[in-house]
């Protein structure tokens, strides 16, 4: 149910279910979260790559799954706290950058994730959908967080109340995605995004995530104090001596993450 795939120092993690759409069962979110985790411990690895094979990224839940856990009288089997939640705290904790290559449909859960990269190329054909209250249910995987975000808090209540599906250039024009490539360039365009970010000093990127995420929720001071820290931190990595004398010789730094 899930490719992974590695080159150029970038894991390319693929959700393989083209039949369901991508849809998200059990077993899929567990194998999932396996191959986060993976990327996120390998040093190696200094960039990672989410797409779904076939013609959509991820569908949301699978609700025949989910139908079935309803008969049986377990409702959602408890699977936001034990699969979702874990999903989206990894990929925006991830200390190396993380890129969503939307290749077509993302509903739900599947937009959420989306949403919880760091950067999104879309194909043409992409359609996003925050259909949570269309099913009777709030927002779940990080979509009442990463939205307002993005978007702001206004019209992350309009999309998820309203639950209207946005095309892709929709989606550039409110910011949800950095780009927008034909649907055969998508893949390729976002792959190369990703190699050009695993070249690049690592620390620094896993610095600035951190930095974005803290000062999203805390005052100017406290928000100052940590990027003093994270400047600290920075300022000793062999990626930013090397920069420093690649300036200074008016050449291009050589990064290895270090």
């Amino acid at each position: 149910m899930i490719r992974y795939d590695v080159a150029d120092a970038v894991a390319t993690i693929t959700l393989d279910r083209p039949d369901a759409m991508n849809s998200l069962t059990t077993e899929l979110k567990v194998a999932l979260l396996d191959a986060l985790r993976r990327a996120a411990d390998d040093r190696a690895i200094r960039a990672v790559l989410l797409t779904g094979a076939g013609r959509a990224f991820c569908a949301g839940q699978d609700l025949r799954e989910h139908a079935g856990n309803l008969e049986a009288g377990r409702g959602l089997d408890d699977t936001v706290r034990l699969h979702y939640n874990p999903v989206v705290e990894l990929l925006t904790t991830m200390p190396k950058p993380v890129v969503a290559a939307v290749n077509g449909v993302a509903a739900g859960a599947g937009a959420s994730l989306a949403f919880a990269c760091d950067l999104r190329v879309a194909s043409e054909k992409a359609k996003f959908a925050l259909a949570f209250t269309g099913i009777g249910l709030a927002p779940d995987s990080g979509a009442s967080w990463t939205l307002q975000r993005l978007v702001g808090l206004g019209r992350a209540a309009e999309l998820l109340l309203l639950g209207e599906p946005l095309d892709a250039a929709r989606a550039l024009e409110l910011g949800l995605v950095t780009r927008v490539v034909p649907a055969d360039d998508v893949l390729k365009t976002a792959y190369e995004l990703a190699a050009r970010l695993a070249q690049g000093p690592t620390v620094a990127y896993a610095a600035t995530k951190r930095a974005l995420a803290h000062a999203a929720t805390h005052a100017l001071p406290d928000a100052l104090a940590l990027e003093a820290d994270l400047q600290d931190e920075c300022a000793a990595t062999r990626d930013h001596r090397e920069a420093t004398r690649a300036f200074l010789a008016k050449q291009r730094p050589a990064f290895t993450g270090e």
